[in-house]
């Protein structure tokens, strides 16, 4: 899953980035405004964490304008200021959740696998895929009741097929959400790590649907 962190505060935003990545996000990050605007409009994010406080341009019309150009990934905003009028402005602006600072970093990684949850209909962060279980939450797997041994980016192709039910994704899409601006991914990467997981849990684990992509058939 990939998340764009926004946050003008190199510590804060580096705090961000470890916390995001330990949970298993491919995270990229900014530190004003107009990047902001930039990266979420023209890059495919699962979600955003969004400081207001941002040089160059706010981050209420960084919002607005994700939202006006039909950005519709969840946005969990973050303030230094506990004024209800500034929340009920982020919500109206299209804001999906709120944080004020100071902040527990376990609590903003809750919100944001919640909202990513609720978007794909999930109601448990327990994954059932055939005899596979993923627990999303502690990042771990069972395959017919044993521990199975998963790499991050094992977990984290599984992961986002889960959250895509019913809809075949395809490799380039996988990459991007893997692999984030930073890093090195490609088709021939994801299909690497689908034959791994085929090999691992059996073919039936990853459906291909030709011309679209992969898809997971019994996903829960």
């Amino acid at each position: 899953m990939r998340c764009l962190v926004v946050e003008d505060d190199p510590d804060i935003r580096a705090d961000l980035q470890r916390a995001l990545c330990a949970a298993g996000f491919s995270v990229d990050a900014v530190a004003d405004g107009d990047s902001a605007w930039y990266q979420g409009d023209v890059e495919d994010y699962d979600a955003a964490i969004l400081d207001l406080g941002l040089p160059r341009l706010d981050g209420l019309s960084v919002l607005r304008r994700w939202r006006s150009a039909g950005r519709s990934f969840p946005v969990i905003v973050l303030s230094a200021r506990s004024d209800w009028t500034e929340k009920v402005e982020g919500i109206e602006a299209g804001a999906d959740d709120y944080l004020s600072k100071p902040f527990q970093m376990g609590e903003l990684v809750a919100r944001v696998r919640g909202l990513m949850r609720r978007g794909a209909g999930r109601l448990s962060s327990i994954v059932a895929i055939g005899g596979l279980r993923l627990d999303t939450t502690r990042m771990s797997a069972t395959f017919d009741g044993a521990p199975a041994r998963l790499s991050p980016l094992e977990f984290r192709l599984l992961d986002y097929l889960a959250h895509q039910p019913g809809r075949a994704v395809s490799a380039n899409e996988l990459a991007e959400h893997l692999y984030g601006a930073t890093e090195n991914g490609d088709a021939n990467a994801i299909e690497a790590i689908v034959a791994r997981l085929r090999r691992k849990f059996g073919a039936g684990i990853i459906a291909t649907r030709r011309g679209f992509g992969y898809l997971l058939e019994s996903g829960g």
